[in-house]
């Protein structure tokens, strides 16, 4: 069975930090994309950041470029996000996701993933 568990989110204060981590298990993704989406309450889910295999290039949603960095560490299967400057519009809970698809001509676009993890809660209060 595989699952994709994050952990890492909670209350912060607008200019802190939070590094987030997901850990799958039952399946390796190195080879497949693997991603951070967002969802705050009455908005539809949005891309954060991601990448399409070990060693391919990283992808950003515009807002959290030079504040957010992604990587990965296929040895623990794990994906990471690392939030700095944190504002009060990032508040939202954050999911991790997992593709199966090899070609993925862009990384944004939830429908494509097949493995979610529960989602963990981030606030940033100002």
């Amino acid at each position: 069975q595989v699952q994709l568990v994050e952990s890492g989110g909670g209350l912060v204060q607008a200019g802190d930090s939070l590094r987030l981590s997901c850990e799958a298990s039952g399946r390796t993704f190195s080879r497949y994309p693997m991603a951070w989406f967002r969802q705050a309450p009455g908005k539809e889910r949005e891309f954060v950041a991601g990448s399409r295999m070990r060693g391919d290039s990283i992808f950003y949603e515009d807002s959290v470029k030079g504040r957010f960095t992604f990587s990965r560490d296929d040895a623990k299967n794990t994906v990471y996000l690392q939030m700095n400057s944190l504002k009060p519009e990032d508040t939202a809970v954050y999911y991790c996701a997992a593709a199966l698809k090899t070609y993925m001509p862009t990384l944004e676009f939830p429908r494509d993933y097949f493995y979610w993890g529960q989602g963990t809660q981030v606030t940033v209060s100002s």
